[in-house]
């Protein structure tokens, strides 16, 4: 093996785990390289998933609100219509931009990029195959950090045109007559909002009796009408059985508690979830042990039943986000330079980037008592914030669940513009053990729609100010 095979660590996988993992050892003075097949670093969160999606998000709310509520501010517009070509150039330069960022960030990190598909070998050694010529390499430490890909139903399998998952559904030519969506959670909700903003008549189909199930009940069915009144129409407690695909068109056949039903569709978009990116690594030619679901088993700091490699992100437990990934990251090189890397995974806050926002963190309500914590909770309207009234964001509210006992936060669930970034402060609260009270406590800028959670948890004393 020549010196120029052989490194500390290698990460196999440039997203947002991988090269962020990459980029932290090489910080702690490891002679590091990342490899990834594809041209383009960033993995599924950059080039086709948490960034293109949050640019057509941006780029569709813009026109909804121009359309919707232009006139309310005394805004006259006339045949407003939306360039889809535009729409596309635009977030494909911000995919570009970005991914150019995150090619030049690591580089200069010193961190060596090497391209092509990884095999894991065994004995710290992984083969790396570009295509036109297979090589060999070495590292004390080989880091799998390779993602995931959306899960298949059996019986609809993915053509990329009338059936798709998310990368297609970034990336239509034209606005769908109808769209059939396969799943309420977060990825089919923003996808649905993008296409029906733009025109497409949209119907998401959810297996469970009510969206987002990670939020208690009421604020899901508040969540729910919001989309609704948006134009989203919902089958909820429905199973989708079979699917007929003939000249471009799809039938579902679904089954709820009225009977079976069909349904037409111009394009099924399936949004079940995502599983492990798993295969063609030669995990089972060494013996690298995985769960019932391919995900690779890792103890508390990401090693595997094979000294000296460890896994990170999507391919192993926890929530498959990319925030989750980056600190697996971080902690797992930290932990190899023998320091004390941690992730708190009970406070992994998930946000749904819909108009409002849908954000997260903790233990509902429902989880609470499940887990025979007795609890107080508070909520406030947005409705009665002054700065949502100001802005016409008028649509959702907040809920804090705090311990009875301790008044420990326990959990909060936001829907609001601006949700995504309001859950970083009860993040922050929850990290050092804050309190109901610490939150109530704390200053927050007036006109502001932080002050909803200064209200809420008020509210969970009895002592809300600005709400009956």
């Amino acid at each position: 093996m020549t010196e120029k095979n052989t490194y500390d660590v290698i990460v196999v996988g440039a997203g947002p785990g991988g090269y962020v993992c990459a980029i932290r050892c090489a910080q702690l003075g490891f002679k590091t390289a990342l490899v990834e097949k594809n041209p383009r670093l960033g993995g599924t969160c950059l080039n086709v998933g948490c960034i293109p999606s949050k640019a057509l998000l941006h780029s569709t709310e813009i026109f909804h609100e121009i359309k919707s509520h232009s006139g309310a501010h005394g805004i006259v517009c006339k045949d407003l219509k939306h360039d889809l070509p535009a729409l596309m150039k635009r977030k494909d330069g911000v995919v570009d931009q970005l991914g150019k960022g995150v090619r030049s960030l690591v580089t200069k990190k010193g961190v060596t990029c090497l391209e092509g598909h990884a095999k894991i070998l065994g004995n710290g050694q992984l083969e790396i195959d570009s295509g036109s010529s297979k090589e060999i390499f070495s590292a004390k430490e080989i880091i799998i950090a390779t993602g995931s890909k959306p899960v298949e139903l059996p019986f609809m399998p993915f053509d990329g045109k009338v059936v798709v998952h998310s990368d297609h559904g970034i990336a239509f030519d034209k606005v769908p007559k109808k769209m059939v969506v396969v799943g309420a959670g977060a990825i089919g909700l923003e996808l649905g909002c993008v296409w029906s903003r733009l025109g497409a008549e949209v119907e998401i189909v959810e297996f469970l009796p009510e969206i987002c199930p990670q939020l208690d009940p009421e604020v899901s069915r508040s969540a729910r009408k919001i989309f609704e009144k948006q134009g989203l129409s919902f089958r909820l407690s429905t199973k989708v059985s079979s699917a007929k695909i003939v000249r471009g068109k799809a039938t579902l056949v679904v089954e709820d508690d009225q009977g079976t039903h069909e349904i037409q569709a111009d394009k099924v978009l399936v949004a079940v979830g995502r599983g492990p990116n798993s295969e063609n690594l030669g995990l089972a030619d060494t013996g690298i042990l995985q769960d019932e679901r391919g995900r690779i088993k890792v103890d508390h700091s990401f090693q595997t039943n094979l000294p000296g490699i460890r896994a990170i992100g999507d391919v192993i437990h926890g929530p498959m986000l990319a925030h989750k990934a980056e600190e697996d990251g971080v902690a797992c090189a930290e932990m190899i330079a023998g320091q004390s890397g941690h992730v708190n995974y009970d406070l992994v806050p998930g946000v749904i980037y819909v108009d409002p926002e849908i954000a997260n963190v903790g233990l509902s309500e429902k989880q609470a008592k499940e887990k025979n914590i007795k609890v107080r909770t508070g909520s406030f309207p947005m409705a009665a914030n002054g700065r949502a009234l100001a802005t016409g964001a008028t649509d959702g509210l907040v809920k804090v669940v705090a311990d009875l006992e301790t008044d420990k936060l326990l959990g909060i669930q936001i829907i609001a513009r601006g949700a995504s970034e309001l859950i970083a402060s009860a993040v922050a609260h929850m990290e050092y053990g804050g309190s109901a009270e610490d939150l109530a406590r704390t200053i927050h800028a007036h006109p502001t729609l932080s002050e909803s959670l200064k209200e809420a948890a008020l509210s969970s004393d009895g002592r809300g100010l600005h709400s009956l």
